[in-house]
């Protein structure tokens, strides 16, 4: 459970070294494990055929299970599903051709590999890194993924309304597990900003909400259902890859009703801890492994924000009990990240903030304004390190917030001055996480950071992977409206 002791500034920046001889840098809860297996040895990429994919990004109404049978002009990837999931084995090559068939002339897309440490030439920021692709165009990407793990993929551009009108694939690694679980399933929690009795969407981002804590949706789902009942192997040991694909939400996540411990956060594996209550902000995952009820019993993952906690799907056990012992789950094979240097590792310090004084507080005009087609609002509304992204998208882009040596280890205390959370997303990358100045946090690795308001989060990486990287929150309101920036790595 995240606590909220305020541990001193020389604690917060003390004892951090010490965790650079942790095996793996964050795959240790940072106490005593509550499960008695280790993480495994990471794992040996083996030798596999390419796997192709073949994705066009188009309009396609659908009536998912939340619409009460009404479609809607949902934008997907494929045809057969709104919610591809690519698996595939560690090792392999993903060559993927994206064809851009959406309906306005300038919609142009390209796909970022959200998670994924990929050659900076596939990352699939437009004008940063590769050229957009407009509707008729298409675009191929080519790579081997470096890691195993839970990952996924979206546009990165207009990205609250790409989001919040469904483009979005799953990529699973696999190759992490050491033994079988008893079922492995996705579950993608997200609002959708829809009026379920008309049919229609509703505006994807509004100024209240970009200068505030995000437009949220009405209509919460997983899965694209209202609470849907999953069936799993009555007492069994199931993995639930949980991804927080809300452009706006955060969630409280939890499960009431079964034992339930986390494996891995962001595709990356930790030693086991009971899952009590962990925040997701928007692009997070946790991979939960969860000993499923009994034939005909229930448990329920649920969201703790709301002053009722809020079924999110409903877990229903069926057939002859799997497991008969104690709950230990099977713990995941270490990553092979590089351990950040912390003695020799520069410290930073990268602020988060509102454009003005005081928190970002628009006009309560219900229309967002224009929205530019190089994938920025025209509004400013936030800030890192005092600067915000230019107005016309990335087609211009502004100096680099860092330049850093490739091989060196650096230290970032991400701060927030906002009265607002803000999940800071690093592109090619993973940050270990190593405190906080507000919470008592596991040290373990992410892609993605939730900043509280008024918190600092510290965090370090080895620059390793050359290129222009963006670093931006992934709430897509606040990043469309000025909180993002790049680095360099050389």
């Amino acid at each position: 459970m995240l606590t909220f002791s305020r541990p001193s500034r020389r604690r917060f920046l003390a004892g951090t070294a010490a965790l650079a001889g942790a095996a793996g840098l964050g795959l240790a809860t940072g106490r005593a494990p509550a499960y008695g297996r280790p993480l495994a040895a990471p794992a040996v990429p083996g030798t596999f055929p390419d796997v192709e994919l073949d994705l066009v990004a188009a309009e396609r109404p659908t009536a998912l299970p939340a619409f009460a049978g009404k479609e809607l002009p949902l934008w997907t990837f494929t045809p057969d599903t709104w919610l591809p999931v690519v698996r595939m084995p560690f090792g392999a090559r993903l060559v993927t051709t994206i064809r851009n068939a959406l309906p306005r002339p300038e919609e142009h897309a390209s796909i970022h590999w959200h998670g994924i440490r990929v050659p900076n030439d596939q990352d699939g920021v437009p004008y940063l890194v590769q050229p957009p692709v407009f509707p008729g165009d298409g675009f191929r990407y080519s790579f081997v993924p470096p890691d195993t793990g839970t990952f996924f993929f979206h546009t990165h551009c207009n990205t609250a309304e790409h989001i919040g009108r469904g483009l979005v694939g799953i990529l699973i690694v696999e190759g992490d597990a050491t033994e079988p679980y008893d079922a492995d399933e996705v579950v993608l929690v997200r609002d959708w900003r829809v009026d379920v009795e008309a049919g229609v969407f509703l505006p994807f981002t509004t100024n209240r909400g970009a200068g505030r804590a995000g437009t949220y949706g009405p209509l919460r789902t997983a899965n694209g259902a209202v609470n849907p009942e999953m069936a799993l192997p009555a007492v069994a040991d199931c993995r639930l890859r949980i991804i927080n694909f809300d452009p706006t939400r955060p969630i409280d996540l939890g499960i009431e009703g079964a034992d339930a411990a986390i494996v891995a956060i962001d595709g990356v594996a930790v030693v086991p801890f009971p899952l009590d209550r962990w925040i997701m902000a928007p692009a997070m995952r946790i991979d939960v492994v969860v000993r499923s009820p009994a034939d005909g019993a229930v448990a329920r993952l649920v969201d703790y924000r709301p002053d009722d906690p809020l079924a999110i799907a409903t877990l229903r056990g069926a057939g002859e009990p799997r497991r008969t012992g104690a709950f230990d789950p099977a713990p995941l094979r270490a990553s092979a990240l590089p351990p950040p240097d912390l003695v020799a590792a520069g410290t930073r310090t990268i602020t988060f903030a509102a454009a003005g004084e005081g928190d970002a507080v628009p006009p309560d005009d219900p229309a967002f304004g224009l929205l530019g087609p190089l994938c920025l609002s025209f509004n400013d509304f936030w800030t890192i390190d005092a600067r915000s992204w230019p107005g016309d998208g990335h087609a211009s882009n502004p100096p680099p917030l860092a330049e850093l040596t490739r091989g060196r280890s650096y230290r970032w205390l991400l701060r927030n001055t906002t009265q607002h959370l803000h999940p800071i997303h690093i592109h090619g990358h993973t940050f270990a996480v190593l405190g906080s100045d507000k919470r008592t946090l596991p040290p373990h690795h992410a892609d993605t950071v939730l900043l509280l308001a008024d918190e600092t989060v510290e965090v370090a990486f080895v620059a390793d992977n050359p290129g222009r990287w963006m670093l931006h929150c992934h709430i897509a309101e606040h990043q469309e409206t000025g909180m993002m920036a790049y680095f360099t790595v050389t």
